[in-house]
C-alpha cells in the first residue's frame, strides 16, 4: 500500500501545501475558461483542454451547467478575475435554456436545436439548487430569482414528505418515469439542502438534509456494514440486483460515494450544531470502512466499484473518489479525528499527483485502467471541473460549513492554517 508517514505538522498547517493546492486551484479554473459558448451553455473539453467536437460537442447538459456556476462562484470567492462571465453565463443559460417555461422545472440536456432529453431528474434539480445557492452566497442578482423556483419545484414535485426522501424522475410534464429511487440523487440534494440553507437560514433546508440522511446512511449503510446501497425501489427497500447508467446508477456499491457522504455528513452535523452525534460517528465508520475495502492496496487508487461481496466489480480508477476521498480525509482529521485520517490524506494526494494529475496539458485525467494507464471508457477528455477543484479547496477552509461559504468567512487568511 505504500509508505505514508504523519510525523510533523499536518500538511495542511504548513504554508507551501495550502499554495500548492491554490496553485493547483487556479490552474483548474484557467483549463476550464475555454469551455464557455457563446450560443449556450459549456463545451465538454478534450484531453487537451479544447472543446468536444462531434455530437459529444453539441450537447449540453444540467449538471455540467450547474456545476460550472458553483465552480466559479469559487473561483469568484478567491478573487479570480474572468469568474463573473463564467456565472453570469451559467444562469442565463440555466434560466433560458433548461428551465422549462411550460411545465416548470429544468430539462436535463439540450443542443442547439433545442431539448434533446427533457426529462426532469432529481440528480439535476440538486445541481440547480446548488447552483443558485452559491450564487446567492455570491450575490448574484439572479440567484433569488432561481433559488425560489427550483426550490418549489423540489418541495411540490421531488420531495416524499413520508419517506424522507426524493423521487427520482418524471417525463417532461411531471408522469413518473417508474419506480425507481436511488442514493445518489438524494446525496447530491443533501449537499445542495445544506447550502442553501446556509445561504438562506430556512431551516426547512437543513432538516430536509437531516431526513435524508438518516434514511441512507443511519438506516441503510449502517445495517449493510457501513456500505452505501445505491439502488432501491419505491418503498426503499435495497434492490441490490439493479444494474444501470455506468455514470450514474452503476451496479454493487460505489467507494467514492461512501466517500462523499462521509464529508457530507461532517458538514451536516457541523451545520445542525453537533446535536445528532450518529453523523459524525457514521462518517467516520464510512470513511474506514470504504479504504478498507475499495483501495487497491497493491497499485493503489479506488476502484469505480465493488460486487457486494466486496471484490472489485470495475477496477478502473475514476478521479472523483479520490477527490472525495481528499475531501473526507480533511473534515475528519480537523473535526476531531486522529492521526489515520492525515495519514489517508497524504497517501490519496500523493496518488492523484502520480497519476490523475496530467502534467502537460493541465486538469486531471478522469479514468485511469488496472495498470494505471489513461483511458477513456466511461469519460472523455477533461469532463468535470466541480470534484477536483473541490478537493483543493476544501483543505483551505475550516470543515464546519461548505467551501463556498468557508471561502467567504476565510478569503483574507487562505494561506494561514485554521
Amino acid at each position: 500500500m505504500g509508505w505514508s508517514g504523519t510525523e510533523g505538522p499536518d500538511w495542511v498547517e504548513r504554508p507551501a501545501h495550502r499554495l500548492w493546492l491554490l496553485d493547483q486551484a487556479r490552474g483548474l479554473f484557467d483549463l476550464f475558461r475555454p469551455a464557455l459558448d457563446p450560443a449556450g451553455g459549456f463545451h465538454p473539453l478534450d484531453l487537451r483542454g479544447q472543446p468536444l467536437g462531434g455530437a459529444a460537442g453539441r450537447l449540453r447538459q444540467i449538471h455540467d451547467t450547474t456545476r460550472m456556476v458553483h465552480c466559479y462562484t469559487l473561483a469568484r470567492e478567491l478573487g479570480l478575475p474572468g469568474a463573473d462571465r463564467m456565472i453570469d453565463h451559467g444562469m442565463q443559460t440555466l434560466w433560458s435554456r433548461h428551465r422549462d417555461p411550460r411545465h416548470g422545472g429544468y430539462v436535463w440536456s439540450f443542443d442547439p436545436d433545442g431539448p434533446v432529453n427533457a426529462s426532469k431528474q432529481a440528480y439535476g434539480h440538486a445541481f440547480v439548487l446548488l447552483a443558485a445557492a452559491s450564487a446567492r452566497v455570491a450575490g448574484h442578482p439572479d440567484a433569488d430569482r432561481l433559488l425560489a423556483d427550483v426550490g418549489e419545484v423540489i418541495r411540490h414535485r421531488f420531495w416524499d414528505a413520508a419517506a424522507g426522501a426524493s423521487r427520482e424522475e418524471f417525463t417532461e410534464d411531471w408522469h413518473p418515469l417508474g419506480p425507481y429511487r436511488g442514493q445518489n440523487s438524494n446525496m447530491h440534494l443533501t449537499e445542495a439542502l445544506m447550502a442553501a440553507f446556509e445561504a438562506t437560514g430556512d431551516a426547512e433546508w437543513l432538516e430536509m438534509a437531516e431526513r435524508i440522511a438518516r434514511l441512507l446512511i443511519d438506516r441503510h449503510a449502517r445495517a449493510e456494514h457501513w456500505r452505501v446501497p445505491e439502488h432501491y425501489d419505491a418503498d426503499w427497500r435495497v434492490d441490490r440486483d439493479y444494474a444501470g447508467d455506468p455514470m450514474f446508477r452503476p451496479a454493487g456499491t460505489t467507494p467514492g460515494h461512501a466517500l462523499e457522504w462521509s464529508r457530507l455528513l461532517v458538514q451536516l452535523w457541523h451545520l445542525g450544531g453537533q446535536r445528532e452525534s450518529w453523523l459524525r460517528e457514521a462518517a467516520e465508520a464510512l470513511f474506514l470502512r470504504t479504504v478498507e475495502i475499495g483501495w487497491d492496496r497493491r497499485a493503489g487508487g479506488f476502484y469505480y466499484t465493488l460486487h457486494w461481496s466486496d471484490r472489485p466489480d470495475r477496477e478502473d480508477r475514476f478521479w472523483w473518489p479520490c477527490a472525495e476521498g481528499i475531501g473526507a480525509a480533511h473534515v475528519l482529521r480537523h473535526s476531531g479525528g486522529d492521526a489515520r485520517f492525515e495519514g489517508w490524506y497524504r497517501r490519496i494526494w500523493d496518488f492523484v499527483a502520480d497519476h490523475f494529475l496530467d502534467r502537460t496539458h493541465g486538469g486531471w485525467f478522469a479514468e485511469l485502467d488496472g495498470d494505471l494507464r489513461p483511458v477513456e471508457r466511461v469519460f472523455r477528455g477533461k469532463p468535470d471541473l466541480y470534484h477536483a477543484v473541490q478537493a483543493c479547496l476544501i483543505p483551505l477552509v475550516p470543515p464546519t460549513a461548505s467551501v463556498t461559504r468557508g471561502l467567504r468567512a476565510a478569503s483574507r487568511s487562505l494561506l494561514v492554517a485554521h
